[in-house]
């Protein structure tokens, strides 16, 4: 009687959570291609032979605050999940990050014995300690990304393993600049500002405005400049086209900004200096080797909240990598058009030659296949 293939339930929350699994999904099936992957998961993951059984853009939600609106969705999506994993039984369930929503699926699926890896650590090196031993209690091993998580899971004998980041693997140590221009059609060699103004939906609604008016200075400053604009998904592409089209926008012409669906890493390669919302963003953009201004803002409650909670000394992770303030990271009153400008300016015209060189030494430090690491670390997890 032949073996059963492989079950391995994956639910990822996000498009840097999508963009990770899709590298580690594409050599699980490698190794076992008859092996069945299903969970929750974007258009990449989908593309490496995922079944999604839910629209990742339910759990795409970030802030203390913001979630509550969207609970009752959130939790239905878990019931139901529960629900096909109780009458499909995974080998292993890889949650990657989300961890509101993972690590609640992932202990209730260990209660029923089935094996649980966490992919990227909770940010328990910055706030909140304690999770540790929620996360002890939910998942076999953990993974992570970043080398300065491993003594916090030493300190509670957490199983840890550093897999470094695929992104990392991916991108050129040199990226080509010239080649991102020709992939997105862009002809000409005019100053490029790359502006990402967030994945999530609450990310966009208070971050394009200000980015908007941010262009619209650059543009006062150098008037060559060119923008472009990658959406990271077809929701976040029609409300940024919609805005960048309405009567008060008539000082951007068509033929000075491009906007893109998805091609997010082109547009950094391809630019001179990136204004983003802070994220994972800030570690794509690090890898690509162009200088950055990193802002966010929170509800004013969370950032009240955060403010007592929140003990790392940075929050943009070229920062927390290099143990420095190596770029700008602005927060809540400090997104503002003339701050952001007063950032992004010198960078046209500098030598960030040293600032290159940084990244480039951060860049190599997680350079370690994650791919093929994560993947092993999984298969392992199913016969620990």
């Amino acid at each position: 009687m032949a073996d059963k293939p492989l079950r391995i339930a994956i639910v990822a929350g996000e498009p840097s959570g999508d963009v990770l699994a899709a590298g580690m999904i594409a050599e699980l099936k490698r190794r076992h291609p008859d092996a069945i992957i299903e969970g929750i998961g974007g258009d990449n993951m989908q593309a490496a032979g995922f079944r999604s059984l839910f629209d990742m853009e339910t759990l795409s939600v970030m802030g203390l605050v913001e979630v509550l609106s969207h609970l009752p969705a959130i939790l239905k999506v878990k019931k139901q999940l529960l629900a096909h994993f109780a009458a499909n039984p995974p080998d292993v369930f890889v949650g990657i990050d989300a961890p509101d929503f993972n690590l609640r699926v992932e202990r209730e699926l260990k209660r029923r014995g089935i094996k649980t890896v966490h992919y990227v650590s909770p940010t328990i090196w910055a706030w909140r300690e304690n999770r540790i031993h929620k996360i002890a209690r939910a998942t076999n091993r953990v993974l992570g990304l970043f080398p300065f998580e491993q003594a916090v899971y030493d300190k509670y004998q957490v199983p840890y393993t550093f897999v470094g980041h695929t992104m990392a693997d991916a991108i050129a140590i040199k990226p080509d600049q010239g080649e991102a221009r020709t992939q997105l059609g862009i002809n000409n060699d005019r100053p490029i500002l790359a502006v990402l103004p967030g994945s999530r939906g609450g990310e966009l609604k208070s971050l394009l405005p200000v980015f908007v008016e941010t262009m619209k200075r650059v543009k006062a400053s150098i008037p060559d400049c060119f923008f472009v604009i990658p959406a990271a998904n077809k929701y976040r592409f029609n409300t940024i086209g919609e805005y960048l089209g309405n009567d008060e926008q008539q000082w951007l012409s068509p033929s000075d900004y491009l906007l893109t669906h998805g091609m997010s890493r082109e547009a950094m390669i391809a630019s001179d200096v990136i204004l983003l919302a802070s994220g994972t963003a800030t570690l794509e953009a690090m890898l690509c080797k162009r200088p950055m201004v990193a802002a966010y803002k929170l509800s004013p409650t969370t950032y009240k909240i955060m403010q007592y909670l929140y003990k790392a000394p940075f929050f943009a992770l070229p920062n927390l990598l290099a143990g420095e303030a190596i770029v700008p990271e602005l927060l809540q009153d400090d997104v503002n058009p003339q701050t952001l400008c007063e950032h992004l300016l010198p960078f046209f015209t500098s030598d960030n030659s040293p600032l290159i060189e940084t990244f480039t030494q951060l860049h190599q430090a997680l350079r370690l296949d994650a791919d093929k690491k994560s993947a092993q670390a999984v298969l392992e997890a199913i016969n620990e």
